[in-house]
């Protein structure tokens, strides 16, 4: 802590913040309904051209799952008028950076650019947008699903702990739900499907209508909302795309249920999950303060109380973490790993003691203000970059209709008071609705 001007320490004081987001932003809607967001920054020259498409895994009706995923890989394999692998030749040649995401509520893709490339960037995608379909073949179909099953085996399957995710969510979210499965999807569903199931599903989800384009650095919104116009306003309406299914769950609490693997790990782990609020929502503001007091880094009470004090949890395996899904309660993280010699049950005590304090023990001023700090100081690295702001003004004007929402999320965070945090972790953390994933070293059963 810093110190006063009489050598004493003294405490941080809370951050303040009166916007979080300080750029302007202005919006329009093109004729096909494709929303366009341009934020001005003429700071370098450089452009971030992002596009949020409304379909993630929780889209996927049955027999479908990994169709979003695998598109992710597919828009990249060529289009009406750009050859397989040109559009990140394009992109790289003329000095720029791409990639894409893809999670339960939708799929991006964003390419930064030097500024006088926009044109380029935002005809790329326009292509992919109207043209992939008449480009896809069975050939670049086979190609990825073999590249999806390997990405399976590398990132979750052939990794310590690393299906952790896929084994979590059916735990948290019944059997139907929309979250109930992985993005990665299941390879047999992957198999099934025939390329016109494919084209179908990418003419179904990849309309203008259903897509925010969002532009930010060293561009005018005139420049942007002309070019847009010119390269997007041709493609044509999608009516009645299907909404995803309803996730609506009877509160955040969920039933509680376990499972232990044992497997070719390193030393016992454990993950405590619970369901909490929708990310946007005024508890999950609060779950985030939660998380950051509870599992985030060296002033955190989980690495204060069993790392530094107790000692049974490696200090470099060790967190809380929420997950930012915006339509049904999402899901808190917490883990830890044993320490040489340290039995299974004695960390999971350990851990659900921690979890308790929340609840008995009110959150102090210096764990408030920490948390508040560590978030404001996460919070403006992310749009410090004209890619984390695209990402950021795509993410709100596609989840809550108004890309300035994002304004709003920091000062929520610094508004929520030490009574927030023990009545959320009253209402979510009980044992009762906690999900608990234990690994084992051991043969794999």
């Amino acid at each position: 802590m810093p110190a006063g001007q009489d050598g004493r320490v003294t405490s941080p004081t809370a951050p303040v913040a009166t916007t979080g987001y300080p750029w302007p932003i202005e919006t329009t809607r093109l004729a096909n309904g494709l929303r366009v967001v341009v934020s001005e920054d003429r700071t370098a020259p450089v452009v971030c051209v992002n596009l949020w498409y409304d379909v993630g895994s929780r889209h996927e009706p049955p027999g479908q799952t990994g169709f979003a995923h695998l598109f992710e890989h597919l828009m990249f394999e060529g289009s009406q008028h750009v050859k397989k692998t040109e559009h990140m030749k394009l992109v790289q040649g003329n000095g720029g950076s791409l990639n894409a995401t893809t999670n339960p509520d939708r799929t991006n893709y964003f390419e930064t650019m030097p500024s006088e490339h926009l044109e380029l960037a935002l005809w790329l995608e326009a292509d992919r947008m109207g043209g992939l379909v008449p480009a896809l073949t069975q050939e670049t179909l086979d190609n990825q699903r073999e590249v999806v099953k390997n990405e399976r085996r590398q990132r979750y399957e052939n990794v310590p702990y690393g299906d952790a995710w896929l084994r979590l969510l059916p735990l948290l979210y019944p059997e139907g739900h929309p979250y109930h499965h992985a993005t990665i999807g299941s390879m047999e569903d992957l198999n099934a499907a025939s390329l016109a199931t494919f084209k179908a599903f990418h003419q179904q989800y990849y309309a203008p209508n259903n897509c925010v384009l969002t532009v930010v650095g060293d561009t005018t919104p005139a420049e942007v909302f002309a070019l847009a116009e010119k390269y997007f306003g041709a493609i044509a309406t999608v009516p009645d795309i299907p909404p995803a299914p309803d996730g609506t769950l009877p509160g955040p609490a969920g039933t509680p249920a376990r499972e232990t693997v044992t497997a070719d790990v390193p030393a016992p782990r454990i993950y405590l999950s619970h369901r909490t609020y929708p990310f946007g929502s005024a508890g999950y503001d609060t779950m985030t303060v939660l998380a950051t007091v509870l599992g985030n880094g060296r002033g955190s009470r989980l690495y204060q109380r069993l790392a530094d004090g107790a000692r049974i949890a490696q200090p470099d395996y060790i967190g809380s973490y929420g997950v930012d899904l915006a339509h049904a309660p999402a899901p808190l993280i917490i883990t830890a790993t044993a320490k040489d010699g340290v039995a299974v049950d004695t960390l999971e005590a350990g851990l659900a003691e921690v979890v308790q304090s929340l609840i008995d023990e009110p959150v102090t001023t210096d764990e408030l203000n920490r948390a508040k700090a560590l978030l404001t100081t996460a919070w403006w690295r992310q749009v410090s970059t004209v890619g984390g702001r695209a990402d950021t003004l795509g993410r709100y004007a596609t989840q809550f209709g108004d890309p300035a929402a994002a304004g709003d999320r920091l000062p929520k965070w610094l508004a929520v008071t030490a009574d927030d945090v023990t009545a959320a972790a009253a209402e979510t953390l009980r044992p009762e609705s906690r999900v608990t994933l234990t690994y084992l070293p051991g043969e794999p059963s």
